[in-house]
């Protein structure tokens, strides 16, 4: 079968009309023991994961080839290494899960090297192999199993210690089965891709792209569950407004390039002056929030000493290259949410109130210049 690529893609899930054929003479060769297609069919719409396939497929892969032992591999060429990965044993012979060989001395290898699906005489074929000889090997079928772009992922094989004919149609089937256990390999890296995908998507939407920070739908979020939270308990809800005082005159003097470096340095500065389990967000442009909860008894200790080092942060210079940036200040407002307060919303307008009362303060003192 080979593998159909763009819209082919879900026909490819079906056996090809050979390989169905083969099926139904495998099964029809064991009526009495073995409904072949029914299982087949009910494996492939509950599978999962590769386990949830594998496991049935190697069940019934005994039954179809009369080998006691079946087994799915996973290879490393770079390093050297094959590992088996899902393994059934029902009689004497044991292929071990989970152990790792050297690949180059394994019988695998040279049967994909001289193209022998099958032997009924290991011994005779592959004398000189220490392993086989050991394990008492006499039968062996597999086939490679390949990913969509042709790469070796491992192989699907069979074993008895015991010399056995195959069944008719068995290699077909062996050959199938190595299909679809590649088409759920490649499901699996398409869902593990999309969750990645999906998860970078829900960071970025959730971060500012300048300081990195959570943004103003993050803030809002964590300042639901804060709320929330501190309803059920004695803590209280500190929200902190934070603005940069003549933040615009930064961007027209030395341009929005160093405007970004300061906000992304002031915004770590917050970072750096606050609890761990403090939120920090950059709401937009030159505003900060910072979000505290604290035992409600201590909040307004707590909110003094928190407004005290939110100062200390826009104080100063910063250096960049050859560029030094007085920063002017920055204007905080804090508030300490009421025990019943609900509205996240409306908690940041009255801190953004707050911060603007310090502002004037601030003029009127003429600390802002």
């Amino acid at each position: 079968m080979k593998w159909h690529s763009g819209g082919d893609f879900f026909t490819s899930l079906y056996p090809t009309l050979a390989m169905r054929t083969a099926m139904m003479k495998t099964a029809r060769s064991k009526p009495q023991t073995f409904d072949f297609v029914g299982k087949l069919a009910v494996s492939m719409a509950r599978a999962h994961t590769l386990e949830e396939l594998v496991r049935p497929l190697l069940e019934m892969l005994e039954a179809v080839t009369g080998l006691e032992s079946t087994y799915l591999t996973t290879i490393d060429e770079a390093a050297g290494v094959q590992h088996v990965l899902f393994a059934r044993n029902t009689q004497r012979l044991r292929i071990p899960e989970g152990i790792s060989v050297p690949w180059e001395s394994t019988l695998c290898k040279r049967a994909l090297e001289e193209e022998c699906s099958y032997t009924d005489d290991v011994a005779l074929r592959w004398g000189d192999h220490d392993a086989a000889r050991e394990l008492g090997i006499s039968t062996y079928a597999s086939t490679a199993v390949r990913t969509h772009d042709g790469a070796l992922y491992g192989t699907l094989c069979a074993a008895s210690d015991r010399r056995k004919p195959i069944a008719e149609g068995a290699e077909q089937v062996l050959q199938m089965f190595s299909i679809l256990i590649a088409q759920q390999i490649e499901r699996e890296k398409l869902v593990l891709a999309l969750l990645k995908a999906n998860e970078i998507l829900t960071i970025n939407s959730l971060t500012d792209a300048i300081t990195q920070l959570p943004n103003r739908r993050a803030l809002m979020s964590e300042m639901g569950k804060r709320i929330a939270s501190t309803a059920l308990s004695d803590q209280a809800l500190i929200v902190a407004f934070i603005d940069l005082d003549r933040f615009k005159a930064v961007n027209d003097q030395y341009g929005h390039d160093t405007g970004d470096r300061l906000l992304v340095a002031i915004g770590a500065r917050i970072q750096g002056a606050v609890r761990s389990s403090d939120f920090v967000a950059r709401l937009g442009g030159d505003e900060f929030v910072v979000l505290a909860t604290v035992a409600r008894s201590a909040a307004k200790a707590m909110a003094k000493r928190l407004g005290a080092k939110l100062q200390a942060v826009g104080t100063g210079q910063f250096h960049w290259d050859d560029q030094v940036v007085d920063c002017a200040g920055l204007s905080a407002g804090l508030i300490i949410a009421a025990p019943d307060a609900r509205d996240a919303a409306a908690l940041l307008a009255q801190a953004d109130a707050a911060m603007y009362v310090a502002k004037r303060a601030r003029r009127d003192t003429g600390i802002l210049h």
